[in-house]
C-alpha cells in the first residue's frame, strides 16, 4: 500500500469534513469542561461559605464574643469536617481515612500541610466532592469526537492507499487522536477528569493548526517516505508525542497548584477553589514522571529507527540534518529531566519547567523546523 498512486479524491475530501465536524465536537467538549469548572469552583465556594457559618455559629454558641480573625476561619472552613473530627493537626489520618469518612485529605507540601483538596494522594476523587454531570457530558462530547475523529483518520488512510501521517496534517490530526484516546482510555482506570480543560484545548488546537494552518489535500508519498519504516518510526513518534503532550498539561497544572498550596499554607485566601477538584503537586509530578519514562523510551526507539531508515534511504545513519539534530535535543531533554530527577534531587517546579522546556522543543521540532529551516525532513506540506 505504500507509496500507493490511486487516490480517491472524493474520499479525501469527505475525511477532511468529518475531521472539521470532529474538532467542533472538541471544541465543544471543551466548552463544558470549562462550564463544569466554573459551576464546580462555585460549588466548592458554596460549601466552605456554609463551613464558615457553621463554624462561626458554634463560636458564638460556646464562646459568646469570640472573635476569629477571617484567615483563621477560612483556614479551618477549608479543613472541613477533618477539623470537626479531631484530624486536624495530627497528621495521622491518611488519605483513605479522609474519603472513608466522606471528607476532604490533607494535602503535604514540604513539611506542612493544607487542608481541603476534594481528590487524594492516588487521584480518587473524596465523597465530598460535588458532583460533577458537566464533566460526565463533557466526556461523552469528547468521546463521540473520538469516534468520528478515528473514521476520518481511517477515510484518509483508505483515500490515500497508505497510512495517514505523510506530512503535517497528518501527523496533527493523528497526534490530536492519539491525545484523546489516551486521556479517554486512562479514564476507564483513573478519574482525571480534571485534565479535561487542558487536554481538550490542547487537540482542539492540534486540530485548528491541522485543517488551517497545514491543509494539505490527499496526494502519493515522496520516494523518501516510501518506506516502510514509515510506519514503525513515525507511529512511534506520533505515540511519544502524545504521551508528552498530557505531561506538559500536567506539569502546567503541577505549577499552579504549587503556587495555590503555597499561598494557602501562608494563610492567604485561596483565589483558586476549582484547584480543590485537582490532585496535589506532588501526585502530578509523580504520574508526569512515569508517563515521562514510558514516553522517553519511546522516543528513543524513535531516534535509533530513525537512524536506521536515514541509512536505508541515505546511505548515512546520521548527517546532522536540522531535524535530527532537533530529535536529539529533545532525547537529551528529556534525558536530563528524568536523571535529575532520579539523582539529584529535582523535584517540584524544577521538574516541571524542565518537562514544559522538553515539550516546547517537541512543539518546535514538528512545526518550525519543518516550516523554516531547510532540510531532508522537511515535508510539512506535502
Amino acid at each position: 500500500m505504500i507509496g500507493s498512486t490511486e487516490i480517491d479524491l472524493a474520499l479525501g475530501t469527505n475525511s477532511e469534513l468529518a475531521m472539521l465536524l470532529a474538532a467542533m465536537a472538541y471544541a465543544v467538549a471543551l466548552v463544558v469542561f470549562t462550564l463544569d469548572l466554573v459551576r464546580s469552583s462555585r460549588t466548592v465556594q458554596e460549601l466552605e461559605q456554609s463551613l464558615l457559618a457553621q463554624e462561626d455559629k458554634e463560636l458564638v454558641g460556646v464562646g459568646g464574643a469570640v472573635r476569629v480573625s477571617k484567615g483563621a476561619r477560612s483556614a479551618t472552613a477549608r479543613g472541613g469536617a477533618a477539623a470537626q473530627s479531631g484530624t486536624a493537626g495530627t497528621g495521622g489520618t491518611g488519605a483513605g481515612d479522609d474519603a472513608s469518612s466522606g471528607t476532604a485529605p490533607r494535602v503535604r507540601h514540604g513539611n506542612a500541610e493544607v487542608d481541603g483538596q476534594l481528590v487524594d494522594d492516588s487521584m480518587d476523587y473524596t465523597r465530598g466532592a460535588p458532583r460533577r454531570g458537566l464533566a460526565r457530558v463533557a466526556i461523552s462530547l469528547m468521546a463521540l469526537a473520538a469516534v468520528i475523529h478515528l473514521a476520518a483518520v481511517i477515510m484518509r488512510s483508505i483515500a490515500a492507499g497508505r497510512v495517514p501521517w505523510g506530512n503535517m496534517y497528518e501527523f496533527l490530526t493523528t497526534g490530536a487522536l492519539i491525545v484523546a484516546v489516551v486521556f479517554l482510555v486512562a479514564l476507564i482506570f483513573k478519574d482525571i477528569r480534571f485534565m479535561g480543560v487542558f487536554v481538550s484545548a490542547l487537540v482542539v488546537v492540534m486540530m485548528c493548526a491541522a485543517t488551517m494552518g497545514f491543509p494539505t489535500p490527499v496526494q502519493p508519498l515522496q520516494p523518501a517516505l516510501q518506506s516502510p519504516w514509515l510506519i514503525i518510526h513515525v507511529s512511534i513518534a506520533v505515540l511519544s508525542s502524545a504521551l508528552f503532550t498530557l505531561t506538559f498539561a500536567m506539569a502546567v497544572l503541577q505549577l499552579i497548584q504549587s503556587y495555590r498550596q503555597k499561598a494557602l499554607i501562608q494563610g492567604k485566601p485561596d483565589r483558586l477553589p476549582l484547584m480543590r477538584l485537582v490532585p496535589s503537586a506532588t501526585s502530578l509530578e509523580n504520574v508526569a514522571y512515569r508517563i515521562n519514562a514510558l514516553a522517553f523510551v519511546g522516543w528513543s526507539i524513535t531516534l535509533i529507527l530513525g537512524a536506521v531508515w536515514a541509512e536505508a534511504a541515505w546511505g548515512r545513519y546520521w548527517g546532522w540534518d536540522v531535524k535530527e539534530v532537533w530529535t536529539f535535543i529533545i532525547w537529551v531533554i528529556y534525558a536530563g529531566y528524568l536523571h535529575a530527577r532520579a539523582t539529584r534531587g529535582w523535584t517540584g517546579n524544577r521538574s516541571a519547567w524542565l518537562s514544559i522546556v522538553g515539550y516546547a522543543c517537541v512543539v518546535f521540532n514538528f512545526t518550525a523546523v519543518n516550516i523554516i529551516f531547510p532540510g531532508l525532513h522537511s515535508y510539512a506540506g506535502t
